[in-house]
């Protein structure tokens, strides 16, 4: 891939993530204060502005740099995390499950709205490819973003959710790994055992899950 194409990439993918990293982690601060704590709204967390949620390495420098360097083959990134006090949550065993959801949540709903708005400038005659492509990079960037913060291990949101749900003995166990919770996901994203075991699977069942909602929308273009 030349240069030109990869920036073009680079354009394309833009703003679905801006917004995916941006509504994810606003939706996570958003349900913590529905449930009780309201220390992202204090620390001015709660916005939609994506400045606030950018991490000037994890979201910029990393993502790009592994993209020219492997010519898209591997991407990585990360935005601020929303801070959570989970004590101060009304019930924290079981709103945490709930907090936790609400970021892939967010781009389930996102990935449906950009799958929503191809169909609909397909409809309406479009042909300009760029605008056509970015719609097509909001829906995989937002399944891809569902799928993988799905992953059963903490500090992903899976793995909160996992602590959520087992009971308190296992839970604890399993809330140790989180200091290490990092290096083991990468570790695993490395050794593709993420890619193979959870991404391809969880991402297939999303697409098709995407397909059947958007079912009226594929009217538009038959």
């Amino acid at each position: 891939m030349d240069t030109a194409n990869l920036i073009q990439t680079v354009l394309i993918y833009a703003l679905p993530v801006l917004f995916a990293i941006t509504v994810h982690e606003a939706a996570h601060g958003y349900a913590a204060r529905h449930f009780g704590d309201d220390t992202a709204a204090m620390m001015g967390r709660i916005t939609l502005n994506p400045v606030k949620h950018i991490d000037p390495v994890g979201t910029i420098a990393m993502p790009v740099l592994l993209y020219f360097a492997t010519a898209g083959a591997f991407l990585f990134g990360y935005a601020k995390p929303v801070p959570v006090r989970f004590d101060q949550l009304r019930n924290p065993k079981r709103d945490m499950v709930w907090v936790a959801l609400a970021g892939p949540g967010a781009n389930l709903a996102q990935a449906l709205l950009w799958g929503a708005l191809l169909y609909v400038l397909i409809a309406s005659g479009l042909q300009e490819r760029f605008f056509l492509e970015m719609c097509r990079a909001g829906v995989l960037v937002n399944v891809v973003m569902f799928a993988f913060n799905l992953f059963p291990l903490p500090p992903l949101d899976g793995g909160r959710i996992l602590v959520g749900l087992l009971p308190w003995k296992q839970a604890a166990l399993v809330s140790r790994i989180e200091p290490w919770g990092f290096f083991i996901v990468m570790g695993l994203v490395i050794a593709g055992v993420v890619s193979t075991l959870w991404m391809k699977p969880v991402m297939g069942l999303t697409y098709g899950l995407l397909d059947l909602l958007l079912t009226p929308f594929s009217y538009l273009i038959r």
